[in-house]
């Protein structure tokens, strides 16, 4: 059986690079539903996008949105995605860095996006799997991290806890 769960948890990490943070906080909400699910095999994500050292989190509004694409406008920048999994042998985690490479783009299309909602919900405040793919350039990674759910990684983690991938049996 598969559950979705959101753990209700403060988001805050005591790591300083954006990397740590992604794991960290993966593992964060991993733990808080372990606790609440003994026995089962748990997979926890976080994002992180990062323009250098600085953290662009989701943004609060349009308005914020909307700086945030500024601010990546013509630049790459790194997206990391972290995946934890908890189950009864243990836990493991891993994060997947994903160099992104915008457009530069014009205030028009800036505003239009912004005004979208898409990215207000989405570390960086973009969506790769929707309306945002037009505002990059290209990829330097795996794709599926940037959407925030690193395949490669939750395979191997999950072989890794015993759990069959693919058909296997």
């Amino acid at each position: 059986m598969f559950e979705v769960q959101s753990p209700d948890i403060e988001e805050v990490s005591a790591a300083t690079m954006p990397k740590g943070v992604a794991r960290d906080l993966a593992l964060q909400k991993g733990r808080a539903i372990a606790a609440q699910y003994p026995g089962a095999v748990v997979i926890a994500s976080d994002t992180v996008v990062a323009l250098g050292q600085t953290q662009l989190a989701k943004p609060e509004n349009e308005a914020e949105n909307a700086n945030f694409l500024r601010q990546l406008s013509g630049l790459p920048h790194a997206v990391y995605s972290s995946v934890a999994v908890i189950s009864p042998s243990g836990e493991d985690s891993a994060v997947s860095d994903t160099q992104v490479f915008f457009r530069a783009l014009s205030p028009g299309e800036v505003n239009w996006y912004a005004r979208s909602g898409e990215g207000l919900d989405k570390a960086g405040g973009y969506a790769i799997q929707g309306l945002g793919a037009a505002l990059i350039d290209r990829i330097e990674g795996e794709y599926s991290g940037v959407v925030g759910f690193p395949l490669s990684i939750v395979i191997r983690l999950l072989r890794k806890h015993g759990v069959a991938v693919w058909g296997e049996v």
